[in-house]
């Protein structure tokens, strides 16, 4: 089988957790792009690709007509990157948050579908083999069917550089990790939400670091979800401390440990006993960005849509801007994707 060929546009952090999967795919790097070809350059030294560097994006397309584009760029530049490769008749796969606003977002969407081409976002924790136990639990009815989900995240991140100076840096740049994960895991969409945003007193951050929102979510789920981005003490996983119930029992991930279930045994009484109940197993062996390009593999290939295809995940970036605009107008606000 030929390769596939892809054009990296981004030649920053995150690019060293993408070139070593990209090597182990066989993916041939055609060109990297970046606003200072110098940076391409020395990512194309580092990794020992043949191939031009370039801070020319249509150009560069026009050229080398890539199967795909790889976009790493700030969520500024996502919207103008993504787009002319879908016009350039590129498919594409990007770095998370989809857009740094709705209004782009779906501007996107609607240009993937008139250019018939395909966008995938890359939520990276989707492709974690506990992750995905845990949805394949909820789903197999195990502890009943779902109705509340509780999320908390605490930690003392001390950054520096632009999150310290973000208006939103907690829901901005985390969050969507969390939101994308509560509805990976459940299989429930949003519907609306109740959020307040906050900066804790002795927070090092310029905006509100910290949050407590209430979801409402699609067959009736509720998702509370508390978070903050300065708290010292007792940390707890990137992934969050999660919590399932269904009418029938309780579902438990906590510390990045292996998930843990106890439903009713029996019929239900005024003290009913519980009994450990299996957590499936997931077959996901490919994880994170690796995980993620496989899965754009697996579409150029079988032609299988991704699951954060960005119809998809667009669901998820609108739980984050709902949130901030709940914050603001201190009530009860709808979630609208398109």
């Amino acid at each position: 089988m030929a390769k596939e060929t892809v054009v990296v546009v981004g030649a920053g952090g995150i690019a060293g957790a993408w070139f070593p999967a990209l090597a182990k795919e066989k993916v041939e790097v055609a060109a990297v792009v970046d606003l200072k070809v110098s940076s391409a350059r020395s990512r194309i030294k580092e990794y020992g690709l043949d191939c031009e560097a370039s801070s020319d994006l249509k150009a560069t397309l026009k050229k080398t007509r890539p199967d795909f584009v790889l976009d790493l760029t700030v969520p500024e530049a996502h919207c103008s990157v993504t787009s002319t490769a879908l016009k350039a008749g590129c498919h594409v796969i990007g770095e998370k948050p989809m857009a740094s606003s709705m209004a782009e977002a779906r501007r996107m969407v609607r240009t993937a579908e008139r250019t018939g081409k395909t966008f995938m976002v890359s939520q990276s924790r989707r492709w974690n083999p506990l992750h995905d136990r845990v949805r394949r639990t909820i789903k197999s009815g195990n502890v009943g069917d779902l109705t509340t989900i509780n999320c908390d995240f605490y930690a003392g991140a001390h950054f520096g550089g632009f999150r310290a100076k973000m208006p939103s840096p907690l829901i901005l740049d985390m969050s969507i990790h969390h939101f994308d994960l509560a509805r990976f895991m459940s299989g429930a969409d949003p519907v609306a939400v109740y959020a307040h945003e906050f900066n804790p007193k002795g927070s090092w951050y310029r905006g509100d670091a910290a949050a407590s929102c209430i979801f409402e979510m699609s067959n009736g789920v509720v998702f509370t979800y508390s978070g903050s981005w300065c708290a010292e003490g007792y940390g707890n996983s990137w992934n969050g401390d999660w919590r399932f119930i269904g009418d029938r029992g309780t579902l438990l991930y906590e510390h990045d440990n292996e998930p843990r279930a106890e439903a009713v045994a029996g019929k239900k009484s005024s003290r009913p006993k519980v009994r450990p109940v299996k957590v499936l197993e997931s077959p996901t062996k490919y994880t994170e960005m690796h995980g993620g390009l496989r899965e754009m593999l697996a579409f150029l290939r079988t032609g299988k849509k991704p699951q954060t295809e960005c119809h998809d995940n667009i669901k998820s970036l609108a739980m984050v801007f709902a949130v901030i605009d709940s914050s603001k107008k201190g009530r009860r606000v709808p979630i609208r994707a398109m």
